[in-house]
């Protein structure tokens, strides 16, 4: 079911109408349109506290993109990050001047104690109004958890308060706002994660905080089909966010099993054709099922990336659940998951550097009324995921994605108030489509991403629930 309130937010008369009640009128969001589009485009404004440690990486980086780089000056607080691109040195943009900028990008990793945020503060103070509409807002940080001196942890604590604030105040121009914090060495690990958030791909992925660690991963060395040569396994692939991911795997170079419920099989087939991918028909619940697709993945040489999405919902408020609804949602959701990995681990059939990907949900987060059996499965998701992600070995990763309202065929048989409430109680005042946890799954996948471990990545426009 089309959303009707946006279409009417984006006519002339909606406009009126919402500027003369102040009524919320969320923007369309710029998703990408063809594989080989620029990352980013436009001007970008570059700054960095003084000490930081990434400005030069992330310079290298843009400085091979299509955008024209500038660098903040006239603050002695902001260190000359002129400096980071020797082959393209950005140009000299006093902060006083007004500009017009696709992305603004700020490298906070030297900051050591509270007085040291206002250098955050100036830059941001005298840019921020001049980020376009479907603009990118990009803070580097470092991980808090290794700051030896309780000062240096709050200045780096304080970084998350700051974006999710931030992405609040920019997303009714569909603009978002992150958090890359950066572990010590990790910083040539960056290629991947920066092409992420500062492109169309992130269109829907807002107040997000995501760590990078120091990894041995492959370079990034074909980023219109990155997944070239990769078999994934994407379960629930039918039809939905399931579908969406088979396709956006497929888009960037890797051959997909798709796998659904014997009742999805003329349909998951064709769609599994049409990608010029594999078929399993399979209850992902029965107990020969892991077996079944450890058998098969060994007949075509082994795997590289393993996507869980399969899910499902069984809504009832917990008094009045029955029992069997408790354990459907548990099994389907959660232990399938885990089953099916470790039979794949046990028979070692996940090549080195293979990718992990769960989908958990906003739900098992915040929880939600009438879902104590899906949100505890959902969570349980992102515990098994932090867990074995200490234990992985060969360069392996596994994280979770938690989306958010996301338009399928799930939420169109909500009652009316309820999916209209959970399209607008998100920073972009808007639901996300299947394609935006694709991209963020298929970001997850890639060889570059292999600082990227025991993350749970939020697809929900920043929704209030939760945050």
């Amino acid at each position: 079911m089309s959303d009707l309130y946006f279409k009417l937010m984006n006519t002339s008369l909606g406009q009126t109408a919402a500027n003369t009640l102040g009524l919320p009128a969320p923007v369309p969001l710029q998703r990408l349109k063809r594989v080989d589009q620029p990352f980013i485009e436009g001007d970008v404004l570059l700054g960095a506290a003084v000490g930081g440690k990434l400005i030069s990486e992330v310079g290298r980086v843009l400085g091979a993109s299509a955008a024209k780089l500038y660098h903040a000056s006239g603050d002695k607080r902001l260190v000359d990050s002129a400096r980071a691109e020797n082959r393209s040195k950005p140009k000299v943009l006093p902060l006083s001047k007004p500009g017009h900028f696709s992305a603004l990008v700020f490298d906070a990793s030297g900051i050591k104690t509270p007085e040291e945020l206002s250098a955050m503060y100036q830059f941001f103070h005298s840019s921020l109004k001049g980020l376009a509409q479907h603009g990118r807002v990009l803070v580097l940080g470092e991980p808090v958890k290794n700051c030896r001196k309780p000062a240096h942890a709050a200045a780096q604590q304080a970084l998350e308060g700051f974006i999710r604030s931030v992405a609040k105040e920019i997303g009714n121009k569909g603009a978002t706002a992150n958090l890359l914090r950066v572990a010590t060495g990790a910083q040539n690990n960056l290629n991947s994660s920066l092409r992420f958030f500062l492109s169309a791909k992130s269109a829907y992925v807002s107040g997000q905080i995501a760590q990078i660690d120091k990894s041995t991963e492959a370079a990034l060395t074909n980023p219109v089909a990155p997944l070239t040569g990769k078999l994934a396994l994407v379960t629930g692939a039918a039809r939905g966010i399931g579908l969406a991911i088979a396709q956006t795997l497929s888009r960037d170079g890797a051959t997909v099993i798709g796998v659904d419920l014997p009742a999805a099989r003329q349909e998951l087939h064709q769609q599994m054709q049409s990608l010029k991918g594999h078929a399993l028909a399979l209850d992902i619940t029965e107990a020969d099922t892991p077996q079944v697709i450890a058998t098969f993945i060994e007949q075509l040489g082994g795997l590289d990336l393993l996507i869980h999405n399969a899910g499902l919902t069984l809504d009832k408020t917990l008094g009045n659940m029955p029992e069997q609804s408790w354990n459907a949602a548990i099994s389907v959701n959660l232990t399938a998951a885990m089953a099916i990995t470790e039979r794949i681990q046990r028979h070692e059939l996940l090549h080195a550097n293979g990718r992990i990907v769960c989908l958990s949900s906003v739900s098992g987060i915040a929880g939600n009324r009438g879902q104590s059996n899906y949100a505890a499965a959902k969570s349980g998701l992102i515990g098994y995921v932090q867990a074995e992600a200490r234990q992985l070995k060969n360069g392996t990763t596994i994280n979770a994605v938690a989306p958010g309202f996301i338009e399928t065929n799930m939420t169109d048989a909500m009652p009316i108030a309820v999916r209209e409430a959970g399209r607008r109680i998100n920073s972009l005042l808007q639901g996300g489509q299947p394609v935006d946890v694709a991209e963020t799954v298929s970001w997850l996948c890639s060889p570059g991403s292999g600082g990227l471990n025991g993350n749970v990545v939020r697809v929900c426009g920043q929704s209030l629930l939760g945050a």
